[in-house]
């Protein structure tokens, strides 16, 4: 057979489609969410290719609508564990040989399928299973989604492209391997795109993975399932267990043949992770590979010479889209006094006309948070400040979880930058505001970087340049993900390459081709044409 290199197309960021009344997309998706309304599914595990059911099965439920089922989900156990290792070490052999612009095929038509005919159904899931607003979840299932597994492909291109020099003499060149084992991938709720690209990330660099989403985006992960596998993927290659992840770690963690790790999540759960993994180095083949994304403090920083109408939007957008459930999330912001009242006076008037209530309603802006744990710890923070008389509640304040786990967007003022809404994540809507006097914006500088052990993502408004550069500089360790006269949230795959050091994890720039390095190991290939044939030396020549 002839062989050529065929590049691959190019990555295009998708562009979100505006579901404006009137719309083809609009009426759709109305149309696929009353759908899903309509049944109550069965979602079985998939391992091996094949549809796993037990006894034990857990019932699905909107956050914002509690009296609703959406369907059971079968809960697995400690075998069906082994059992997805298994199915992936099988699959490993021929997954790997495979030729790299074959398995592309397959992740670019997962893409054309959650673009094209998937759209609609993978966006209603996310809304209803996850409670995202119509916006939130375009942006979030399906143009994320597709940016990750279209722009891979262009990386994974890219890092096979790239080759040592060589002479006339020897040949050089690397060859990229996968991991000699299997990869882990343990996923969030709060992004289906991230849960997709958590487990196809690493398959595509030719590995083999067990993922387990969280329980409560399982909904759209089994449509994510059902998409890789009508776009080809072999059995095996991603295995999609739902079991608990002490149960699922306690096997995984254990197991030779583990190669990786590929998480986002907590951040005392994944230094868990990395604990155990080290404890266990003695059983493995090799290192593993530990790729995490975690928490966040992340802040906005406005200077006296900022515009408080882009500043209250971008706190009212960061701060509560999505109700503040994004790792990237503004969760406490630094506001000089001379712009304070007309920053508040802004943000209060935008946040009085957000509208809430279920996703259904593509005119809401706020849902509910992800479920009863979240709701009962965000409440549990704002009694406490209710509580506080030091304390200020700007707006909001109240919640109710009788139909649904609803949090009112809640606005704190405190003269303590280091109170404790200050410093932990609350992961919710819920935003804490330090005000500082204009000629402290130094001291403020060095506030913000020493507050939080986190390092995710941050904001800093001025017009005045060097109070941006001054910001840029001090706080370079402070944001994984800087932004300037924007909001800390909503990075572009190819654009805003997504990570962030310290407590918020490794760093490895999902997005980027950063991110794929992490799962190949390479060999370094020499060829040498003319052979030595005598040990020596002309050094060793007699003068």
């Amino acid at each position: 057979m002839q062989q050529r290199l065929y590049p691959v197309p190019e990555a295009v960021n998708e562009v979100p489609k505006s579901y404006a009344p009137g719309t083809p997309e609009r009426k759709e998706l109305k149309e696929e969410i009353e759908r899903l309304r309509s049944q109550s599914i069965d979602i079985p595990m998939i391992i091996g290719g094949r549809e796993v059911r037990t006894e034990k099965t857990v019932k699905i439920v909107p956050p914002h609508d509690l009296s609703h089922t959406l369907g059971h989900f079968h809960q697995g156990d400690a075998r069906h564990v082994t059992m997805a290792i298994d199915a992936a070490l099988d699959a490993r052999v021929k997954w790997a040989a495979m030729s790299w612009r074959e398995r592309a095929a397959i992740f670019l038509k997962a893409a054309a399928l959650i673009t094209g005919p998937y759209r609609s159904r993978i966006n209603a899931a996310t809304m209803l299973g996850q409670s995202k607003t119509v916006y939130q979840a375009e942006i979030d299932a399906v143009c994320e989604l597709a940016d990750f597994l279209r722009y891979n492909v262009q990386y994974m291109t890219e890092i096979f492209m790239h080759q040592p020099k060589s002479t006339p003499e020897a040949w050089n060149r690397i060859e990229q391997r996968p991991l000699e084992g299997f990869v882990f991938a343990l996923s969030p709720f709060n992004f289906t795109a991230i849960a997709g690209n958590l487990p196809t990330a690493p398959a595509m660099m030719g590995n083999v993975v067990v993922w387990k989403p969280a329980n409560t985006q399982i909904y759209s992960a089994r449509i994510i399932m059902e998409i890789l596998m009508e776009a080809g993927l072999p059995e095996g290659v991603i295995n999609l267990v739902y079991v608990s992840g002490p149960v699922a770690g306690d096997v995984i963690f254990s197991h030779r043949d583990f190669a990786g790790i590929h998480f986002t999540g907590s951040t005392g759960v994944f230094r868990d992770i990395w604990k155990t993994i080290a404890g266990n180095l003695h059983l493995y083949r090799s290192y593993p590979r530990i790729v995490g994304e975690t928490g966040g403090k992340d802040f906005i920083l406005a200077h006296s010479s900022a515009q408080p109408p882009q500043v209250a939007t971008a706190l009212s957008r960061g701060a509560f889209e999505y109700q503040g459930q994004k790792c990237s999330a503004a969760s406490r912001a630094y506001i000089s006094a001379s712009v304070w009242e007309e920053v508040r006076d802004h943000m209060v008037g935008q946040i009085s006309t957000f509208k809430t209530g279920g996703p259904e309603d593509l005119t809401n802006f706020i849902t509910a948070v992800i479920d009863e744990t979240a709701f009962d710890k965000l409440a549990a923070v704002i009694e406490k400040v209710k509580k506080d008389d030091r304390i200020e509640i700007i707006t909001g304040g109240n919640y109710d979880k009788s139909a649904g786990f609803f949090i009112e967007p809640t606005v704190i003022r405190t003269g303590d930058p280091c109170y404790f809404t200050m410093i932990h994540e609350l992961f919710g809507p819920v935003l804490s505001v330090y005000v500082f006097e204009d000629d402290k914006y130094e001291e403020i500088l060095d506030l913000i970087d020493r507050t939080s052990v986190y390092g995710l993502t941050g904001a800093v408004f001025a017009r005045d340049r060097s109070a941006i550069n001054r910001a840029a500089g001090r706080l370079v360790n402070a944001a994984g993900n800087f932004y300037i006269n924007d909001k800390p949230t909503g990075s572009v795959v190819g654009q805003q390459p997504f990570g962030g050091s310290r407590a918020s994890g490794t760093n490895d720039k999902a997005g980027s081709v950063l991110i794929l390095y992490r799962w190949v190991s390479p060999r370094t290939i020499k060829e040498s044409f003319l052979p030595a044939e005598d040990y020596r030396y002309p050094h060793q020549g007699n003068d």
